[in-house]
């Protein structure tokens, strides 16, 4: 096969593998992993596992710890230390030390079976303590926990691993020397690695940023990326020279451009060569393992992957409660760090090309890690149903949760609550507030939600997603919810409880654009509020007036714009303070429910005329909270309400109209 054959063949099992990850919406890497099983020299056998994609493979782990290190900072690590130095640190520590001794006593127990010094059980432990940060960080954004109380401990723990990969990276090499010079090439390595280290983060951060503002002066994109690879992939070359690994040269140059203020433009524009090629690495490994082998082995395979699974569940809840978590936060945190991670497959390699890992042991161990990983994702999916079954406080504790909110809204009525109490949260509840109108708030956020309510703010702890949440928080009572974070996931899970159980209450939702803007009309939305299209707006008007077009002109155009494009901005609902001269003749809305007995039912909306009357339906809510664009063909049905614009008089010859033969 020729090396264009052999890219095309790798770019196409790439992209599938990706495509159907994304599909069951599992994460792109385990993609990677599967094709490589599949296209490898021990399946379909269409692509042997050749040292150029090992060494792109290699590539890929260099760039990898280089976004680690880009992502590394000397303020974030100490905001989190109390979760990376305490609850991080143990985990890490206490994983390799008890794993090492397990695996020795159970070499001494069954030598055939497993048969490995304590350089190998050293290095398989290390990569036994590696969690996936992919796939958890992935998932705790997309559930909303990333500032949860067990989101911080998970992130703290991952952090802590990123952070250990780095030794490690120098221990391995050095535990595949030979015995009696074992501490001779430990003791050297370490020096090498402390002296390297210590020069370039001495006197590295200042060359580095004097480097960089050299090349962005050229304003050159083309010559600033190829500088970025430069530079990373030259301090790979110079760790690999002094005989450690190349991904340790990358971790520092990433340390070395965190702290300049290029660090943004940097972590943009490597991300394509870091994904890219990890994904190869990711092929690469999934190359290596035999199906048959695995297949034969199967009771190894079943055993090493639930045992280490429930070691470090058992590990890392017992840790995490013993430092001051509740028994749902420490199970939480214990089931999201349970799998194995990518720094796992990096050591893996590494330990097997430094011979420290028998062959017999590399397809059992290979296997376990990716079924671990795989089913990663369902853990997560039902951690809160295992949670709940297995802690008996926890439902106590949601209970109470659940108390505190509705005592907060017991009095509440007509109010709005507030999905997400971030800035454009609180800039609402403010407004609101300011207008006399109650409001509820509910955010994930115990810091943020101490603080505001510290301040006097409606909003208490909980999740806007969970039904129970919603409905003690006054879902039955509220005259609005406003979804106001930027995620349509959770948006539609909002959407589907509040349709289910409050269908009339309307919904408004804020987004980043107009992608989902359908999506999440059909699912009940009453408007949705897209960020982009307000901004052009705004950039509009700024533009048109620096231009010297009249401020009403102005005004108007962009009003036009908004009425074209939000059905309810097409006037506005009359309030008490309306009742001004200039007012009165002014374009509103108002709002009509026909109750059952009208002589309207039934009959299509065109029948009733009341575009003569000098009115138009802005827009007709269903009784079960479905918002239509209705037509001339609409037929009426009882419990629906009509949004009406037009001038007062108009409005109420209509509203005669609708509600005639209604019931006394």
């Amino acid at each position: 096969m020729s090396a264009l054959e052999l890219t095309l063949l790798y770019l196409l099992a790439a992209v599938l593998g990706v495509v159907v990850c994304r599909s069951f919406k599992l994460p792109p890497m385990l993609g990677y992993l599967a094709v490589g099983v599949v296209i490898g020299p021990n399946a379909l056998a269409l692509a042997q596992n050749s040292d150029g994609v090992r060494h792109l493979g290699e590539f890929g782990v260099v760039f990898l710890m280089f976004v680690i290190g880009l992502e590394f900072n000397l303020t974030k690590l100490r905001s989190m230390r109390r979760h990376v130095f305490g609850l991080g640190l143990l985990q890490v520590t206490l994983t390799i030390v008890l794993a090492t001794l397990g695996s020795l006593f159970l070499a001494s127990l069954a030598p055939t079976l497993w048969k490995m010094g304590w350089q190998t059980a050293l290095a398989l432990s290390g990569a036994m303590a590696m969690s996936s940060t992919a796939i958890v960080v992935k998932l705790l954004a997309e559930r909303l926990e990333l500032d949860s109380e067990h989101g911080k401990r998970i992130m703290g723990v991952l952090l802590l691993q990123d952070l250990a990969v780095v030794p490690l990276l120098v221990l391995i090499p050095a535990l595949g020397s030979s015995p009696d010079k074992l501490l001779v090439a430990l003791a050297i390595a370490t020096l090498k690695a402390s002296v390297l280290v210590g020069l370039l983060l001495t006197g590295g951060r200042r060359v580095m940023r004097w480097w960089l503002t050299l090349v962005a002066r050229r304003k050159s994109e083309e010559l600033f990326v190829l500088n970025l690879l430069l530079v990373t992939l030259a301090l790979a070359w110079l760790t690999e020279r002094a005989g450690l690994s190349l991904a340790l040269g990358a971790f520092i140059a990433g340390m070395l451009i965190s702290e300049t203020e290029y660090k943004h433009q940097v972590e943009t524009d490597i991300r394509p060569f870091h994904d890219v090629l990890l994904g190869l690495f990711f092929i690469s490994i999934g190359m290596l393992l035999d199906w048959r082998e695995v297949a034969v082995h199967w009771r190894m395979v079943l055993l090493l992957t639930t045992v280490p699974v429930a070691f470090k569940l058992l590990l890392i809840t017992g840790l995490a409660r013993s430092l001051g978590a509740t028994g749902g936060v420490a199970l939480r945190t214990g089931l999201y760090l349970a799998q194995a991670g990518e720094f796992g497959f990096v050591l893996l390699s590494l330990a097997q090309a430094n011979r420290l890992l028998p062959a017999a042991l590399v397809n059992p161990i290979l296997a376990s890690m990716v079924l671990s990983m795989l089913a990663t994702p369902f853990i997560i999916m039902y951690s809160n149903q295992i949670v709940m079954r297995l802690v008996s406080s926890e439902w106590l504790q949601q209970s109470l949760q659940m108390t505190t909110i509705a005592r907060k809204s017991l009095n509440a009525n007509k109010h709005v609550i507030i999905c997400g109490y971030g800035r454009c949260g609180q800039n609402l509840g403010h407004m609101l507030e300011r207008e006399g109108i109650q409001y509820m708030a509910l955010d994930l956020d115990p810091d943020r939600v101490r603080q505001a309510t510290a301040a006097g703010d409606s909003v208490v702890f909980g999740d806007a997603v969970r039904l129970q949440a919603l409905v003690a928080a006054g879902l039955s009572r509220a005259s609005a919810v406003v979804v106001t974070y930027l995620d349509t996931a959770s948006a539609l899970k909002v959407l589907a409880n509040i349709r289910a159980h409050a269908p009339t209450v309307p919904v408004i939702v804020r987004t980043e654009d107009d992608h989902d803007l359908e999506k999440l009309q059909a699912a009940g939305a009453t408007e949705v509020v897209p960020e982009a299209i307000e901004g052009s707006l705004m950039l509009a008007s700024h533009a048109l007036a620096l231009v010297g077009v009249p401020m009403r002109r102005v005004i108007r155009v962009v009003q036009d714009q908004r009425d074209a494009r939000y059905n309810l901005l097409r006037g506005y609902f009359r309030g008490a303070d309306d009742d001004t001269v200039n007012e009165l003749e002014q374009e509103r809305l108002a709002t009509v429910t026909l109750p059952l007995g009208t002589r309207s039912l039934c009959q299509p909306l065109g029948s009733l005329t009341l575009d003569a009357a000098g009115v138009r339906v802005v827009s007709l809510r269903r009784s079960n909270g479905k918002t239509l664009d209705a037509d001339a063909s609409t037929l009426l049905d009882d419990g629906d309400t009509l949004v009406l614009s037009g001038k007062p008089a108009a409005l109420a010859v209509a509203e005669e109209m609708l509600l005639r033969g209604r019931p006394s």
